[in-house]
């Protein structure tokens, strides 16, 4: 028996998990690429976590500089809060700042009802977004996370909410609160003073992050952060060392992948184009992508392009497509810069030219 045990563990690959958590990703915020995670589209719990939904909605479809006046709707708010009052008057951004930094359930109600009028048809828009982003394992029952009397709940999976995280981060609004330490507003009643309870802003590599808790959830995390070039989400379901694995995950992705610059603005020719070979074809944008060095091998960059008869300066002609393992990562456009005939012309022509206007 022992003979067998020790061949075992000679011959068979051991997983090694130091995580904690239930289900765990890291995903790249520039292409929706998975670097790593488990359990991936296992249903949990997400408690405040949800407030990145409620966020990125509310900053789309409100005025953020709209003032509201608090509704007796916060009565039915328990948990945390940012303890605003009947009467108080914030502005929107003020609120969301309140329900990202300090998890304010009571601003998560405030907020959807200036949004839709109620909650109920905010969540109604909550689930709209989730299903448009294709957060398929998802489903949203309120605007804060916290389980309801009759057991409902908010539950998605770690790749839903990256999945959200990274439409999320796409607005330069969202980064702002996301990022935030420290925010101070004076309303009608008082002043506040909120501190981000994502105590991992503290890295310098952090770029945002939003906490959760609840009992039956226990602890979920979302962070975001970059190093490198390389841009990160991580999300965590039901963590109990949640801090220290979003760590754990970052280093060993930054100390494992780099970021590659795989088309140069600069730089770029279209080699096999006869179509379009007297006139140059251009892209706008450098493109990068974080990669493990062996797993350059695996990326191709392929031109399609338009043959188009009518085109003029600036004129979309194609696109090249930077493929992993041959599934699209990023579609860049290529355009079309027109050379006057003068200048198509070969050196012996306009040698020949110059000559005979002798």
């Amino acid at each position: 028996m022992k003979i067998i045990i020790i061949f075992l563990l000679l011959f068979l690959p051991l997983k090694v998990n130091a995580i904690s958590a239930s289900s765990a990703i890291a995903m790249d915020l520039d292409n929706g690429r998975i670097l790593y995670g488990y359990n991936l589209e296992e249903k949990r719990l997400i408690a405040s976590i949800t407030k990145i939904m409620t966020a990125i909605i509310a900053i789309e479809k409100g005025n953020l500089e709209e003032e509201i006046t608090v509704s007796d709707i916060i009565y039915k708010a328990y948990g945390s809060a940012i303890y605003i009052e009947v009467g108080e008057k914030l502005t929107l951004k003020d609120l969301l700042f309140g329900l990202m930094l300090r998890s304010g359930n009571d601003a998560a109600l405030v907020i959807s009802e200036y949004i839709s009028g109620s909650v109920e048809e905010f969540v109604y828009l909550m689930n709209e977004y989730a299903n448009n982003l294709g957060m398929s394992n998802t489903y949203f029952y309120n605007p804060h996370g916290l389980e309801e009397n009759d057991g409902s709940a908010n539950k998605s999976t770690v790749k839903d909410m990256a999945i959200l995280t990274k439409y999320a981060m796409e607005n330069p609004i969202f980064r702002e609160i996301f990022q935030t330490k420290k925010y101070t507003v004076k309303t009608n009643y008082k002043t506040y003073v909120w501190h981000n309870k994502n105590k991992l802003l503290n890295e310098d590599f952090i770029t945002g992050g939003k906490t959760g808790f609840t009992k039956l959830a226990r602890r979920t995390l979302v962070t975001t952060g970059s190093k490198n070039n390389i841009n990160l989400v991580v999300v965590t379901l039901n963590d109990p060392n949640d801090w220290s694995d979003h760590l754990e995950i970052y280093n060993n992705i930054f100390n494992n992948y780099q970021s590659y610059e795989l088309i140069n603005k600069d730089n770029f020719k279209v080699d096999k184009d006869t179509y379009y070979k007297n006139d140059e074809l251009y892209v706008k944008n450098n493109y990068y992508m974080t990669l493990k060095k062996e797993e350059l091998k695996n990326v191709t960059l392929d031109i399609n392009l338009y043959q188009l008869n009518d085109y003029v300066d600036d004129t979309l002609v194609g696109y090249v497509l930077v493929k992993y393992n041959g599934e699209i990562y990023h579609k860049e456009p290529i355009y079309i810069k027109v050379i006057k005939e003068e200048n198509k012309k070969s050196w012996w022509d306009k040698f020949r030219g110059w000559l005979f206007k002798w």
